[in-house]
């Protein structure tokens, strides 16, 4: 977020727990972050990071006697998670949209589209059916559905993936909210559709003077769209910049992990991807410490017991990172990794002895 911008959403040290038979599982544990108006903020990471609950929560959708919510969620200064149902649901659409990751699943199939963009019109604005679907024709070829007049009366399943994805988009329109969050709106889809649809998301952010938030596992999606990018690991943002800054000089091992186990066009033929070793982490249980150290091939006997908070980079102020690794250590580690490197040979080239086993 820029200096001195006001901030359209704001969310304050989000914790969410949800219990379970097992014991409480901690999806968020204090997630903060801004966004100004006209902005993208891309939020990343592995499947159970926590990406979608916090967009749910910003919903007011994972409400419910078995979860436990705390810390603050504010739109345009007001408070959210202590809105009533009454309230939220007057928002939802009018001043925040979502569009979900499965187009197929979140559209009903018993119901033409122009149906169900038409309620979502007639939910917030006292219109009649005629002036709604007039709308809803609109809202179609705003998001540059093909031939929308004829595929205004198709049903889900008679259009194609993109199609759908496009659809969705337009009932989340519907209303011209101030915030977009977009949950992998590209899944399942090919190479060249998930391009269309980025750039449309873009165009109509700018068109719109919307917010949005684009939550993707795909670094690569993130980039082409988002102005800033924060990493989730484990219910926690790691790491936090904006987009050319991060992509530039990443700070965090978890960060570097995702970017090293991306396919690499400029890569030698048959060239390995090096993944990042071992499984998410229980949030029920989760580790001491740093919770990405048991992942982690360069964290110290430090990283197992304390618990880096995230703080600005030196001397760069707009990222930050939690990490207990040294700000030049961490640039040398990822000099040799972008040069190629495995994380043994980066780690012996910053002049880190292995630690021995825990």
């Amino acid at each position: 977020m820029s200096a001195g911008a006001e901030a359209l959403l704001r969310v304050e040290e989000l914790r969410v727990g949800f219990a379970t038979g097992d014991g409480v599982v901690q999806a968020l544990d204090g997630v903060s972050f801004a966004l100004e108006r006209g902005r993208t903020l891309g939020i990343v990471g592995e499947s159970g990071s926590g990406k979608s609950v916090a967009a749910l929560t910003v919903m007011g959708l994972t409400r419910g006697r078995r979860t436990h919510v705390e810390g603050q969620v504010l739109l345009d200064g007001e408070e959210l998670l202590g809105a009533t149902a009454e309230r939220l649901r007057a928002l939802r659409g009018e001043a925040v949209a979502m569009v979900f990751q499965d187009p197929l699943s979140a559209l009903h199939p018993f119901y033409r589209i122009g149906a169900q963009l038409s309620e979502a019109v007639r939910a917030h604005r006292d219109v009649d059916r005629a002036a709604a679907r007039r709308r809803a024709l609109e809202l179609l070829e705003l998001v540059r559905l093909p031939e929308a007049s004829q595929r205004i009366d198709a049903y889900p399943h008679e259009l194609s993936g993109g199609m759908r994805q496009r659809a969705m988009i337009a009932m989340a329109l519907a209303n011209e909210p101030r915030l977009l969050i977009a949950d992998e709106p590209t899944t399942a889809l090919d190479v060249t559709v998930q391009a269309q649809i980025l750039a449309l998301l873009r165009t109509l952010r700018d068109e719109l003077g919307m917010a949005m938030i684009l939550i993707s596992h795909d670094l690569g999606v993130v980039a082409e769209a988002a102005d800033e990018i924060a990493v989730m690991y484990a219910g926690r943002i790691v790491e936090q910049a904006p987009t050319q800054r991060l992509f530039a000089a990443p700070q965090h091992p978890y960060t570097w992990g995702l970017l090293t186990s991306t396919p690499r066009l400029d890569a030698p033929r048959g060239a390995a991807l090096v993944p990042i070793p071992g499984r998410p982490p229980s949030l029920i249980h989760p580790p001491s410490g740093c919770r990405f150290h048991p992942r982690c091939p360069y964290a110290r006997e430090e990283h197992r017991r304390v618990d880096p908070p995230l703080a600005p980079v030196p001397g760069t102020p707009a990222q930050q990172v939690a990490c207990l690794l040294p700000a030049d250590v961490r640039g040398a580690l990822w000099r040799r990794l972008a040069a190629g490197a495995t994380p043994d040979e980066a780690r012996s080239a910053a002049g880190l002895a292995p630690e021995p086993a825990a």
